[in-house]
Order: structure tokens, then C-alpha cells, then sequence
């Protein structure tokens, strides 16, 4: 009988870690991490992308996939919710879009803008 592969199967890969890059040289994720982001939620966050990084792939409750190759850590500080939407490019995680989060669902703005920097990300390899 064959066997099949099984995501546990799989040996995780270790993934390099870059913020995404705006045509200004900008990188949102650092800076919201800097500005917006209290120092011990930014070390849970920072811990939690350094997880994915070394046992990726990964799947919930740390991380859940948005679909269109985009994928989100889900980090949790003193009972509020933050997301760092990231993609895949070969062996490196690029942080694309972070907030933080206050409904069930992603909305439809912090989505298309992930996918704008994702869409920028690819055309600018």
C-alpha cells in the first residue's frame, strides 16, 4: 500500500524572515510594530514569528491561511488580538500587513491591502 504524505510528514522548513518594501522604501509592519504595537504585545508577536519560522509549515491556532498565498500569525497579548499577514517566497516569510484585530472575521480592507503588497512583493523580484 502506498503511503501518503502528511503535513507531519513534512520536515519543517526554516524560513528567513524580511518586512515587505513600498516603492518608498517604507516597510509598514516594522513601523507599525514600532509605533502602534505596545513593547511586550511586539514580544509576543516577534516570538510568535519566530516560531512559524522555525517550524514551518504550521497551521492554528498560530497560524491560519487566508487563502490566494497569503497566511496570518495569530498572536494574543493581554486578551487583545494581533494579526501579521505574510507570505511565502521560496524560503523567506515577508511580513506584508499587521494590526490589530477586533472582529470574527479579517476585514476586507486589511485583506486587499495585503494582497496589494503581496501583488508589489512578486513584481518587484
Amino acid at each position: 500500500m502506498a503511503s501518503t504524505k502528511h503535513s507531519q510528514d513534512v520536515p519543517p522548513l526554516v524560513l528567513g524572515c524580511i518586512f515587505f518594501k513600498g516603492s518608498s522604501g517604507a516597510e509598514p509592519v516594522r513601523a507599525w510594530l514600532k509605533d502602534d504595537v505596545p513593547e511586550a504585545a511586539r514580544k509576543t508577536i516577534g516570538a510568535d514569528i519566530k516560531t512559524v519560522q522555525a517550524t514551518w509549515p504550521i497551521g492554528r491556532p498560530l497560524v491560519g491561511s487566508l487563502g490566494d498565498g497569503l497566511w496570518e500569525v495569530r498572536s494574543t497579548f493581554n486578551k487583545v488580538e494581533y494579526r501579521t499577514i505574510f507570505m511565502i517566497d521560496g524560503s523567506m516569510m515577508v511580513l506584508l500587513h499587521g494590526f490589530e484585530k477586533h472582529t470574527q472575521k479579517t476585514s476586507k480592507g486589511d485583506l486587499d491591502l495585503a494582497r496589494q503588497r503581496k501583488a508589489a512583493a512578486e513584481k518587484a523580484r
